[in-house]
């Protein structure tokens, strides 16, 4: 019951992930994301299960397991901690889109390793691999495509039924991607991924609902968990948790960034916060129980073994990953905060009301309402600054904190939202900067 309610909770957890990524952001990052959740993943099972074995004299099969379920980096985790420190978007991409795809060929290496009987033949792993993935890929962007499309192009009788629209085409795609022998769980974050970057109607409250669901998912995945430990069972497989989770933080980690980027133009100091922050969390323990209903011998030292290992290095990881960030100076406040936008659409009017909330750090302060230069058949009718709601002059000036109402006809709509945004990025000299066809592009 705790794998099946888990398995839901996961995808839940890579719904709303994939719902907050920008795809301007991790578009860059891709080759690297991908090369980490592959060849990352194989050095890190290699060098976790070696060290398994000989160090904590685990068989080479449970070694395997125990490589195979620590290598994933964990969802809730990296989405939770990467958004609250002020990273370049380079890394955020890369970690965000790591942490997305690797949990598709882990699954599938646990799996296999917990089948009862010889492990199939290491090429015949990989092609299983390879081939799973391309089904879980090929479902996850056709179902996030019809949906976005649909959405799009379907006004539906209340607002509130747009989040759950979207999470229903998110379990979709997983539940195709699953009955297609494929990887579900990449499907959901592609499919979750397109929705979240189609600038779908009311997007901003679909990504608050996720999110609300993903904390659900969490804590019911934890006190699940918890219900599967017992805590005197725990006290001989300490030490060999802390030496495994020494290896991998220390040893695996590290290696499998510095060598997985090899080929890219990554810097020493983003490869160091990288291998840091491979953050581990309720997933992998998760993962740890495949073995415990296929019957693999020693189950239940794996289990606790994985749960030790992640409740105390996420402890250790999490809070120290800001402080890092710094004194390896790549963080990045400076930066301007994206302008958060709310669409609705008017489908008798054929025209669309776009909220628009100005953040802290917008270059949009002290423009005025005349120099954001929207676009012929778009305006701002109404500012609520302070709870209090005016209707602006041309030679109002805007500030952070403020709230504008803009309204666009349909044509105009996605040009209206790309101004703003350029100027939220490049202040009231936008246009000169090439901040307008930046965002166009």
């Amino acid at each position: 019951m705790t794998q099946v309610i888990g398995y839901a909770a996961l995808v839940v957890i890579l719904a709303e992930g994939g719902l907050g990524t920008k795809w301007k952001e991790i578009r860059p990052a891709l080759p690297s994301a991908v090369a980490l959740s592959t060849i990352g993943v194989a050095l890190s099972v290699g060098v976790t299960a070696t060290a398994a074995h000989f160090l904590v004299g685990l068989e080479w099969r449970q070694a395997l397991i125990i490589g195979a379920v620590v290598s994933s980096t964990d969802a809730a985790a990296v989405f939770s901690v990467l958004r609250r420190v002020p990273l370049p978007s380079r890394i955020t991409g890369t970690l965000e889109a790591e942490s997305g795809f690797n949990d598709a060929p882990v699954v599938i290496l646990v799996v296999a390793f917990s089948t009862v009987g010889p492990v199939d033949d290491w090429y015949l792993l990989v092609g299983k691999i390879i081939l799973e993935l391309a089904i879980g890929a090929a479902i996850g962007l056709s179902v996030g495509w019809l949906g976005a499309y649909g959405l799009k192009h379907v006004a539906l009788p209340a607002s509130g039924l747009y989040p759950i629209a979207v999470m229903a085409i998110a379990v979709t795609a997983y539940a195709a991607g699953a009955m297609a022998h494929g990887s579900g769980f990449l499907a959901v974050y592609l499919a979750s991924m397109i929705l979240g970057n189609a600038k779908l109607p009311h997007a901003p409250a679909t990504r608050g609902f996720a999110d609300g669901l993903g904390w659900l998912a969490q804590i019911g995945m934890f006190v699940l968990l918890g219900l599967l430990v017992t805590p005197h069972e725990l006290a001989d497989d300490i030490l060999p948790a802390l030496v495994v989770g020494l290896v991998l933080t220390a040893v695996s980690r590290p290696l499998s960034v510095f060598l997985s980027l090899s080929p890219f133009r990554v810097g020493r100091r983003e490869k160091l916060l990288m291998s840091w922050a491979g953050l581990r969390g309720a997933v992998p323990i998760i993962l740890a129980t495949i073995p415990m209903v296929t019957g693999i011998e020693g189950s239940e030292r794996i289990f606790n073994i994985v749960f030790i290992l992640v409740v105390v290095y996420t402890l250790i990881q999490g809070p120290t990953l800001p402080s890092l960030a710094k004194a390896l100076r790549l963080g990045d406040s400076s930066e301007a905060s994206d302008l958060g936008i709310e669409s609705a659409p008017l489908e008798r009017l054929r025209g669309h009301l776009l909220s628009v909330a100005v953040p802290r750090g917008s270059r949009m302060h002290g423009v005025e309402v005349a120099e954001l230069r929207l676009p012929p058949g778009s305006a701002v009718t109404l500012v609520v600054r302070d709870g209090e709601s005016f209707v602006p002059l041309p030679s109002t000036v805007l500030a952070r904190g403020d709230e504008l109402l803009v309204v666009a006809t349909d044509p105009v709509r996605d040009a209206a939202e790309q101004r703003l945004r350029a100027v939220a990025k490049g202040g009231k000299l936008a246009s000169w900067l090439g901040t307008d066809r930046e965002h166009a592009g």
